[in-house]
């Protein structure tokens, strides 16, 4: 009898081909697998596309989603693996975040020094993330922020031609790629992450009972806490592409600590604040964001929907 073929979309970049290949290796070891059983079906995104302007300016987050959601809605594949950061914070029903990976080092690292302190008087740093921008200009208001766009060589190759003095990636993809040895790895108390910095999610279709149950096998109880959280978190401050947001998560126990950072976009103004509530709480994130929202300015909340 032949084993069936399942179908893992991913998108085509370098990384996304890694990520997709760790999420096939823990399905063969968890379930006795060959690896010809798991099927690596590749889609080419429009974020991968589009490499001229912000993701902000064209369609945010969705457009490293939306074509393995179509395929994943019409039955061309059975699952998809995404970086968790880059998914949007408000999912169609029909699709399901069903495992979570054990997640990576969440920190940025910074290429082209070796700390923000030193970056030389009106540094040109290359990013097109807000919450770099603003959180570097929030440091170095006398740096100079410039658009970069494309995959970590892409990237590492604009800065090597001169395009900008440094620029940031993360230190999970880096590692993910094997360059582990680039850069200055940024300590994550003084410069927070990107809310699902560092974690792998795999989605499936709600309704398939047989694949959830599948993925359940590699789900990471407590990187899945984390993440769910700073989703709710998100979903609690109601930003958008041009919101700046940092967040840090630890687990302890039963319970979770998250402190977030909100900046407005030219680094100029920034609020902190912190929880602790157990990993049960539905309500701890949404606590913390009304928190940070009280005390915001209409700088920060200008950039945000949430009460």
């Amino acid at each position: 009898m032949t084993t069936p073929i399942l179908r893992l979309g991913t998108r085509r970049s370098p990384l996304a081909l890694a990520q997709a290949e760790e999420v096939r290796a823990r399905l063969i070891l968890a379930h006795g697998l060959t690896e010809s059983a798991i099927e690596l079906v590749t889609v080419l995104a429009s974020g991968d596309r589009v490499q001229d302007r912000p993701l902000a300016e064209i369609g945010g987050k969705a457009l490293w989603t939306k074509e393995l959601d179509a395929a994943l809605l019409a039955g061309e594949i059975d699952f998809a693996v995404h970086s968790a950061k880059d998914v949007e914070t408000l999912r169609p029903a029909e699709i399901a975040i069903a495992a979570v990976l054990p997640r990576a080092d969440v920190r940025d690292v910074l290429v082209g020094a070796a700390s923000i302190a030193d970056l030389p008087p009106g540094a040109r740093i290359g990013t097109s993330a807000p919450r770099r921008a603003a959180q570097l200009l929030n440091k170095r208001p006398d740096c100079r922020v410039v658009p970069f766009r494309g995959n970590v060589a892409t990237r590492l190759a604009k800065l090597a031609a001169g395009e900008a003095d440094a620029t940031l990636l993360a230190a999970a993809g880096l590692g993910r790629l094997g360059e582990t040895g680039v850069g200055a790895v940024l300590d994550a108390d003084s410069w927070l992450p990107a809310p699902g910095q560092g974690a792998i999610a795999v989605e499936c279709r709600t309704i398939d009972a047989a694949t959830v149950a599948l993925l359940a096998a590699i789900d990471h109880a407590p990187s899945r806490a984390a993440l769910l959280a700073e989703r709710a978190l998100l979903a609690a401050l109601g930003g958008n592409c041009h919101s700046a947001i940092g967040v840090l998560t630890s687990a302890s126990g039963d319970s979770l600590t998250m402190r977030a950072v909100l900046f407005s976009p030219d680094g100029a103004e920034r609020v902190e604040a912190e929880a602790t509530f157990p990993t049960s709480d539905g309500t701890g994130p949404a606590g913390l964001a009304h928190a940070l929202l009280a005390k915001a300015s209409p700088a920060i909340t200008e950039h945000f929907t949430g009460p």
